[in-house]
């Protein structure tokens, strides 16, 4: 009896520890570098009611005034193998994700995004500044198309596409606030 409460104890003391690990960190430090870049480093972030599955919205206010916005979120992308591989049912096992933020302008336009948590194997490439500054100055009103306007990135197919298609996904909820 007493080892099946220490095992008991010992799974769900490591499923809780797996689920903060996989929780989305909310005030990485690169937000805060990213905040001071635009002079925005004595603003207020609070938080949009959860209007994103994936991540959150909030407000950027500095003495009452908006001055933009931010979302913190995560990308699932497949794990190597998985998605293109028909005997694995989809699920969160067959995934990795990538935390990011977008910041955001009074406009609503894109300052910049960092990714600031890879947690898959394949696709690091698309945490690199170099390639992150594509989107800057990004709106609804444009389009994101890999291999027009967004560089694709060799072994890195799958992330770029994610990432595209959660920054238009975003950038278009973001227009309506």
């Amino acid at each position: 009896m007493l080892l099946k409460i220490l095992i008991i104890f010992f799974l769900v003391g490591n499923h809780s520890a797996e689920d903060q690990r996989k929780q989305i960190e909310l005030q990485p430090q690169q937000l805060q570098k990213e905040l001071k870049k635009a002079q925005l480093e004595e603003s207020q972030l609070t938080l949009i009611d959860s209007i994103v599955v994936s991540g959150k919205v909030f407000r950027i206010e500095n003495q009452g005034n908006n001055k933009g916005y931010v979302y913190i979120g995560r990308v699932n992308s497949c794990r190597a193998g998985g998605c293109s591989n028909p005997n694995l049912e989809s699920d969160q096992n067959n995934s990795e994700y990538f935390d990011y933020f977008i910041l955001f302008n009074q406009e609503k336009q894109v300052i910049s995004v960092r990714v600031f948590n890879y947690q898959a194997t394949h696709g690091y490439e698309i945490s690199s500044k170099g390639w992150l500054k594509q989107f800057k100055g990004y709106h609804a009103n444009l389009s994101l198309k890999v291999n027009k306007n967004i560089d694709q990135i060799s072994g890195a197919t799958v992330s770029v596409n994610a990432i595209v298609d959660d920054i238009t996904n975003v950038t278009e909820i973001i227009q309506t606030l």
